[in-house]
């Protein structure tokens, strides 16, 4: 998402608020797309409000995914495919997520849907299921269906969230809702794509991230170009602590671009 009430943006009008949220974060996944694919003007005027090299991580929608589990969906695809193509390059990755039912016995599923998509896009899959994380052989399954189409895992890192009992209504309410899977940090390309979910405590989401600097820091060094989306129950901070993130890990790879200036906001006056 790019607009939050907590967010400085939020003050803008929608059509601005994009915008503002591109001069602080470089990328952005688009959950909306997940519950209803947007009218192709609609993602013409997202890619109007952010430059080339901005990143979009759109899902695809749940008829897809979850409704239809990826079979008989000619149509739907192709609808999303159309709206999503004014995108451009900012169309980072394509993102597949799977509901926690999907399970190995239904990989074979996935490549042949991985296979009737077109090569002018590059995807990613998120699974759920807790066998591909704890079952060697499950996962050498999804790799080996994913590398053959050069697709990406997008790893849900919810192992600090997990750490210890909530202490606020929004964490309560994750606890409820997100998955608790074993991490994993392992790329298959040279697009690697992590979410990352923390605290509403910055301190306690800043030292759960740790790990991910050091693993970011080798794949900069690798030649690989990750994407990181840094996640909290409440996600008021969001923005600010993916900057920090990108700090921190700027600090070990000086020759990283930094972010750009975040725009400012000005107060709304009379006159």
């Amino acid at each position: 998402m790019w607009s939050h009430r907590s967010w400085p943006g939020y003050r803008l009008p929608p059509t601005e608020r994009l915008r503002h949220y591109a001069s602080w974060c470089d990328a952005v996944e688009g959950n909306t797309t997940f519950y209803a694919t947007p009218a192709r003007d609609t993602v013409a005027s997202w890619a109007a409000q952010t430059g080339p090299d901005f990143r979009f991580v759109p899902k695809l929608p749940k008829v897809i995914t979850h409704e239809r589990r990826l079979t008989n969906v000619d149509e739907p695809l192709r609808v999303f495919l159309d709206a999503v193509e004014p995108l451009g390059p900012r169309a980072h990755a394509l993102w597949i997520q799977l509901p926690g039912s999907f399970a190995p016995a239904d990989v074979p599923a996935l490549g042949r849907f991985l296979e009737q998509l077109p090569q002018s896009h590059r995807y990613a899959v998120e699974v759920r299921h807790p066998a591909f994380f704890t079952d060697a052989g499950a996962a050498r399954l999804l790799g080996a269906t994913l590398a053959a189409a050069r697709a990406e895992w997008i790893p849900f890192d919810t192992t600090a969230f997990f750490a210890s009992p909530p202490t606020s209504d929004a964490e309560r309410d994750a606890w409820t809702k997100k998955p608790r899977v074993p991490l994993r940090s392992l790329a298959l390309t040279n697009r690697p794509i992590v979410r990352y979910l923390g605290r509403d405590d910055p301190t306690r989401t800043v030292e759960g991230w740790q790990r991910w600097i050091d693993v970011t820091v080798t794949w900069l060094r690798e030649g690989r170009s990750p994407t990181m989306f840094i996640h909290t129950p409440d996600n008021a901070d969001a923005p600010a602590l993916a900057r920090r993130f990108h700090d921190e890990v700027r600090a070990r790879v000086p020759g990283l671009d930094a972010l750009p200036e975040p725009i400012p906001v000005e107060p709304l006056t009379l006159f």
